[in-house]
């Protein structure tokens, strides 16, 4: 079973339902935390970006975070009840970084919060859990987590 996480809690509430689903199934949970890296030339449009979309330009930057997010995603994971968890952090899209490890690990379920479904840039620019379930060969649960 595989769920993606940026720390927000939306995907906190994905995280730990996923978990309590992978505890009541006795099956291993991958988290998984897709990053950027921002450099010097991308920094002004980053920051006109993230005006414009607001609370729905949640990011993880950097590596760094990436790994505290995990963390701390692990803990919550643990807590719920699934004692089988890995972790792991991918440069890139977030949609890209759940499918790619999905796949490589064999996953028979991609669980993902539905923040962004209906909000505006997740209609102008498509969202994680809209991206997921078209692409994912695995099942998918969409939590409501918003």
């Amino acid at each position: 079973m595989t769920v993606g996480t940026d720390g927000s809690s939306s995907a906190r509430k994905a995280v730990t339902r996923a978990a309590e689903v992978a505890a009541d199934s006795g099956a291993r949970l991958m988290i998984v935390c897709a990053y950027e890296v921002r450099d010097a030339t991308t920094d002004r449009d980053q920051a006109e970006s993230e005006r414009a979309l607001g609370d729905e330009a949640y990011k993880i930057i950097g590596s760094s975070p990436a790994e505290e997010t995990l963390r701390s995603a692990r803990d919550d994971a643990m807590r719920a009840g699934a004692t089988q968890v890995d972790t792991v952090a991918v440069q890139g899209d977030p949609t890209d970084a759940i499918i790619d490890k999905s796949e490589l690990y064999n996953a028979e379920l991609v669980v993902v919060g539905n923040k962004g479904l209906a909000s505006f840039a997740g209609r102008l620019l498509g969202s994680v859990p809209q991206g997921v379930s078209r692409r994912s060969k695995a099942d998918v649960l969409i939590v409501h987590t918003v």
